[in-house]
């Protein structure tokens, strides 16, 4: 029964990510909106954004909401694979050329970038959890 629970606590987990994902994607368009307020015009967003491919590349991580690509967690994983292979690029380059601070730098944002995924996992897992419970108690008895 004990392993049972922790198979199924699991699954649940892994389904969760692709959502966990987009949460964080939708938090990060929230930023960049944030960011840009109060002047939405083009000349503006081209001139704030320093890295448009990589901005749209995590915006798109807000279509893993859409319950076909949220069903698929080796999806968002590959999406992400994009971030990961960045971490990896900035640590062998410094290697080569070791700037201390631009390491440090890079060990801060990914250690919050961290935190966010894994407190996004625990809300989505805490609301999943509550939703379930309600759904369990409003099913009439028979």
């Amino acid at each position: 029964m004990n392993q049972q629970l922790k198979n199924n606590f699991k699954s649940r987990i892994v389904s969760l990510l692709p959502f966990a994902y987009a949460l964080v994607g939708s938090l990060y368009l929230g930023l960049q909106l944030r960011k840009l307020y109060p002047d939405y015009s083009i000349e503006n967003i081209h001139r704030t954004i320093q890295q448009p491919y990589l901005m749209i590349w995590g915006l798109l991580s807000i279509l893993f909401w859409i319950p076909v690509l949220g069903k698929k967690p080796v999806f968002s994983l590959l999406h992400s694979l994009v971030f990961f292979f960045l971490l990896v690029k900035d640590l062998f380059s410094q290697l080569s050329a070791p700037y201390k601070d631009n390491m440090r730098n890079d060990m801060n944002v990914y250690t919050v970038s961290l935190l966010l995924n894994l407190c996004a996992i625990a809300i989505l897992l805490l609301i999943s959890f509550l939703y379930s419970q309600y759904r369990k108690s409003s099913r009439p008895a028979n």
